[in-house]
């Protein structure tokens, strides 16, 4: 009876949707033939927030030229949160455990790579994927053997174990074959060792391998493999001509995997730095990073469009730093601040370190002056070769004059964003843990 109800009712939506030629537009598809999956690592609500203002705020006034403030692309196809507590009782995930449950849709324990409490293997979207005979891919801005990429592909007991992460990347097989198709990001300190070249490896079993991102144009099929630094690649502040890299890495991606097999993909891309930066409260370096991240998501939003085939969802593994906007007990924000600096504090101090003066750097990246106490201060830290509190006063110094609070340099355990556009896209409204984002896209699989 439920068969031809439900045959019924098709039939009748087919009729009433027929035009006065007697044609009938071609129905939406149910379930998506492509999944992207994009993960903002650290990326709380607040960093959302301050990438609005940031990005809209007028660089010549103070605060926001305009009191109506554009929304950015996250804020278009926001379409719920998730909770991110991991499974035990400290309800702050680290992104090894985040990672696992939105790779598998299994709590465990900080610092599991796709292993459950137990340390068992847990199924991960990608290596479902394969077994259905699609074509899967990771990108990513740390090195592919970091903690979110790695509990899409592999297992260990511990996210630090990166040289086996590496060997299990090559060794790991699923129906015989590697877990990924096309891998890109950083690692190289991992993959080319004295006891074991992974590179040539992957060349020997048909790989295509490319060490710079210059080469990306030279990708033409899959399966292939690119690591552009020995860990993570530098800083889209610091990355000069190309800021917006993890938006190169996936628009050279896109077009490969959509060709590579009639059966359809599944990709994950990491926004990985917004983590890195906000672990070390560098605000600039953070909003870099969410800048990057927009602009992939505009080329996935377009290539969604045009495909019509497509889920795209997007989420982060936890918050970073506890970013405040407003800080000191000022009621105020001022995003144009942000936009005076042009440089990582990390690069800042490596270049006081190696020229031992303090005001040559900050004049060369930073528009506005340090006062005579924080200029002597940061001198008298490099002087004493105290580079840790160097780095530290310096991003103390941009986070006042803009007035951005950090609470920690670790992670915090409030909810996050879920944003989706696409096939079965409505699936991901409203309040939902982080594994079942993971447990949804399985759905969608089968």
């Amino acid at each position: 009876m439920k068969s031809f109800i439900t045959s019924a009712i098709l039939s009748l939506a087919l009729v009433s949707g027929c035009s006065s030629t007697g044609t009938s537009p071609a129905p939406a598809p149910s379930q998506p033939k492509n999944i992207i999956y994009l993960i903002g690592d650290g990326m709380s609500m607040a960093h959302l927030s301050a990438y609005r203002y940031f990005k809209n705020s007028n660089a010549q006034h103070v605060g926001l030229g305009d009191k109506h403030v554009p929304v950015t692309l996250f804020d278009r196809y926001f379409v719920g949160k998730a909770s991110t507590l991991p499974d035990d009782e400290t309800l702050v995930t680290d992104s090894a455990a985040g990672a696992t449950a939105l790779s598998s849709g299994i709590k465990t324990y900080n610092g599991a790579i796709a292993l459950d409490n137990d340390k068992t293997p847990t199924l991960t979207l990608l290596q479902q994927a394969k077994r259905l005979g699609k074509t899967t891919a990771t990108i990513s801005t740390s090195q592919v053997t970091h903690a979110t990429p790695a509990s899409f592909l592999v297992h260990n007991e511990s996210r630090r174990n990166e040289t086996q992460i590496a060997d299990s990347i090559f060794d790991l097989r699923i129906e015989d074959e590697f877990v990924a198709d096309l891998m890109l990001g950083g690692g190289t300190t991992f993959f080319i060792r004295d006891d074991r070249n992974l590179t040539q490896e992957f060349t020997q079993a048909g790989y295509q391998y490319i060490d710079s991102l210059e080469q990306l144009p030279e990708l033409q099929q899959l399966p292939a493999l690119g690591l552009f630094a020995p860990k993570g690649l530098p800083y889209a502040i610091d990355h000069n001509p190309l800021p917006n890299r993890l938006t190169a890495m996936t628009k050279t991606a896109l077009p490969l995997l959509k060709q590579h097999n009639d059966n359809g993909f599944v990709v994950m891309i990491e926004g990985s730095q917004i983590d890195w930066c906000s672990h070390g409260n560098d605000i600039a370096c953070t909003m870099g990073e969410m800048a990057d991240f927009e602009h992939t998501l505009e080329a996935v939003i377009e290539f969604a469009k045009q495909d019509g085939e497509t889920l795209v969802v997007l989420t982060a593994d936890h918050g970073t730093g506890g970013l405040t906007l407003g800080a000191n007990s000022q009621y105020k924000w001022l995003p144009n601040v942000i936009h005076q600096v042009h440089a990582s504090a990390e690069k800042m101090v490596k270049q006081m370190d190696a020229s031992k003066r303090v005001l040559p750097v900050w004049q060369e990246h930073v528009e506005f002056s340090l006062d005579e106490e924080q200029k002597n201060k940061m001198q008298q830290l490099l002087d004493a070769n105290d580079l840790d509190n160097l780095y530290s006063t310096l991003v103390k110094c941009i986070s006042d004059r803009s007035f951005t609070g950090w609470t920690t340099t670790g992670h915090t355990g409030d909810d996050v964003a879920v944003i989706a556009f696409g096939v079965g896209a409505e699936q991901f409204a409203g309040h939902q843990d982080n594994t079942d984002i993971a447990k949804k896209l399985f759905g969608l699989l089968e």
